[in-house]
């Protein structure tokens, strides 16, 4: 049988499944990609709302995945690079850290900054040093604990625990308590490290479209939710039936096969919300941090500090709450705002937009960096893909995107299915 001829579906438009499309399109198949949306990305999307460029939770690429270096157009991307360093907010007044040797204007208020101690500071150096030389595998090898507990072993005063690593850390594991695995603060570390944070000028979901532009050979289905999934089958929601000689579900695949119900990921939840402002209070590209532990907020972005395609006419401000509560939506706004007046001395014009993302992360243990093809097989005709096989990273979906399609690949170059549908299909 041709090539082409082979019916390759894959269940989600997320960045897995549009790196599985690019890997198979790669060995000359022609896979359909299956999408519940209107659009490409999955959890990696962005709006335009009053003329602003609204992503789906603040989002951040770091340049340094091993991944999107091989699958991006990072020029075509015009990538706006946030300055290695953060403003944090303490007891009323905001105190600037960050890098110096890799920018220099961060120098003196890094060695003046009251965050942490002088023996913090050096621990942090030493850190950089440590993880910089490091291996991603052997990161990945080493024995897990949480993040709060290998600060604490690494000799972090616990006033920098409090003061930084929590809200900065917060903000990327969408977990108040770092409880996240050491493997995980470890890989993002060295990322940060060895790299920028870095957003599209056109906002997160210029990812998505990109890998999309580059499909050629790739029919989509979108607003097509799918209700099952067996060996040579995928039923949608709307009964309809579709042949498949291998499915790729580069989704939550235990709501699509009955005998994983009870294998279903977990998932952490944020939400994200949008302001306008007249002015800013940080002026350069940096995370604002709060160090409070009374604050329902975690951490802000003034998303008009970077070149955007899309401006409106006030700045716009970013807050994240990766906090649990149980406060209405007026009560939650109010306190939202309130902690930006008093925490931040931010003055709130008019909320664009709030989005509570009830599947940000995979919540996950034992976490791996790399997956074999064959690990992804599912069975013969079905492989999985996602980030929730190996961490919760845009590095990750690409890998276990690339593996499956692999997977794939190998099955029918070495006739492994053949015999089970010649029948059917010659």
């Amino acid at each position: 049988m041709k090539k082409s001829a082979y019916k390759i579906n894959i269940i989600g438009a997320g960045i897995s499944g549009l790196i599985a499309a690019q890997v198979l399109e790669n060995y000359g198949y022609n896979p359909t990609i299956i999408e519940a949306s209107d659009s490409v990305g999955g959890r990696v999307k962005s709006d335009i709302v009053n003329g602003y460029t609204l992503d789906h939770g603040f989002q951040v690429l770091l340049s340094s995945y091993p991944a999107a270096k091989k699958y991006l157009d990072y020029d075509a991307l015009e990538l706006q690079e946030f300055l290695p360093g953060a403003t944090i907010f303490k007891d009323k007044k905001s105190h600037t850290i960050g890098d110096p040797l890799r920018n220099f204007s961060l120098l003196f208020p890094t060695l003046t900054a009251s965050i942490g101690t002088f023996s913090d500071k050096i621990k942090i150096l030493k850190l950089n040093t440590l993880l910089k030389k490091k291996k991603i595998a052997s990161i990945f090898e080493t024995e897990e604990k949480t993040t709060l507990k290998y600060l604490q072993d690494f000799g972090f005063s616990n006033e920098i625990i409090e003061d930084f690593f929590k809200p900065f850390f917060s903000g990327i594991f969408l977990e108040a308590e770092l409880e996240t695995s050491s493997r995980m603060f470890e890989f993002v570390y060295k990322m940060f490290g060895d790299g920028l944070a870095v957003l599209p000028k056109n906002g997160i979901q210029a990812i998505p479209n990109q890998l999309k532009s580059k499909l050629k050979n790739t029919t989509f289905k979108f607003n097509t939710p799918v209700k099952e999934v067996k060996d040579n089958q995928i039923i949608l929601e709307n009964e309809e039936n579709l042949d498949s000689h291998i499915t790729i579900i580069a989704t939550d695949a235990s709501l699509l096969i009955s005998n994983l119900k009870n294998q279903e990921t977990k998932w952490k939840s944020c939400e994200t919300l949008y302001f306008e402002t007249d002015k800013r209070v940080i002026e350069k590209p940096l995370i604002g941090l709060i160090a409070d532990k009374n604050a329902l907020i975690n951490n802000i972005f003034y998303h008009s500090s970077v070149a955007n395609s899309n401006t409106g006419t006030k700045e716009l401000l970013s807050v994240t709450v990766v906090k649990e509560h149980n406060l209405n939506d007026l009560d939650f706004i109010l306190k939202v705002t309130e902690d930006l007046k008093i925490l931040c001395n931010i003055d709130v014009k008019k909320i664009v937009k709030r989005y509570q993302i009830k599947k940000a992360l995979p919540k996950l243990t034992n976490l791996q960096y790399e997956i074999s093809s064959t690990e992804t097989k599912l069975k013969s005709t079905i492989f999985l893909a996602g980030d929730q096989l190996l961490n919760g990273s845009l590095n990750a979906a690409m890998i276990s995107g690339e593996r499956a399609a692999m997977g794939v690949i190998q099955t029918l170059e070495d006739g492994l299915i053949v015999d089970e549908l010649t029948s059917e299909y010659q």
